[in-house]
């Protein structure tokens, strides 16, 4: 039971992962046009434009995404609490959910400022698609960072601090 249970999680977390992405793509205003990001539309648009078709968009607030982001969720965690025998929703879930999405965001951009920083010290200067997209995701984080803690001989540790703080607040959801 328990490897099902994991499969299914992991399952519902990569779906998670892809349309809170695309959600923070357009926060962020990636380049849609880019590879990765023509993908990621490409696999939420099943469950985004449906959405869309109901929710229309409040201002540059994309109701339809947040709304399949929140619906994802909630699923993976009914899902996750059914097998594992938990029973009938409680209020519990509204936590657990925003729990969840607040989890898999940080992690998100965890990982995102990792590949980032290890992307600039493999390939500086250079391009390509993901690098085009780390940056859009990772600059509006390690933007107020760098204004805070300059550059150190040349060596910017921004993303070092950025990743410290995300940690912490991992960390601290787990209280």
């Amino acid at each position: 039971m328990d490897a099902l249970v994991y499969i299914v999680e992991t399952l519902l977390r990569l779906a998670l992962f892809v349309v809170l992405l695309r959600l923070l793509m357009q926060w962020s205003r990636s380049d849609f046009r880019n590879p990765i990001g023509q993908a990621i539309v490409k696999l939420t648009n099943p469950l985004i434009l449906p959405l869309r078709r109901v929710l229309p968009p409040m201002g540059k607030l994309d109701t339809a995404s947040i709304v399949g982001v929140v619906l994802i969720a909630l699923v993976q965690v009914a899902v996750v609490l059914a097998l594992r025998g938990y029973g009938l929703p409680g209020p519990m879930w509204i936590r657990a959910v925003v729990v969840e999405i607040v989890h898999t965001t940080l992690w998100t951009y965890f990982y995102a400022i990792v590949a980032y920083a290890l992307l600039s010290f493999v390939a500086p200067g250079g391009y390509s698609p993901l690098q085009a997209l780390l940056a859009s995701l990772c600059e509006p984080v390690l933007r107020p960072i760098r204004r805070w803690i300059p550059a150190i001989a040349g060596l910017d540790l921004s993303p070092l601090w950025a990743c410290i703080a995300i940690q912490a607040l991992l960390i601290a959801l787990r209280v």
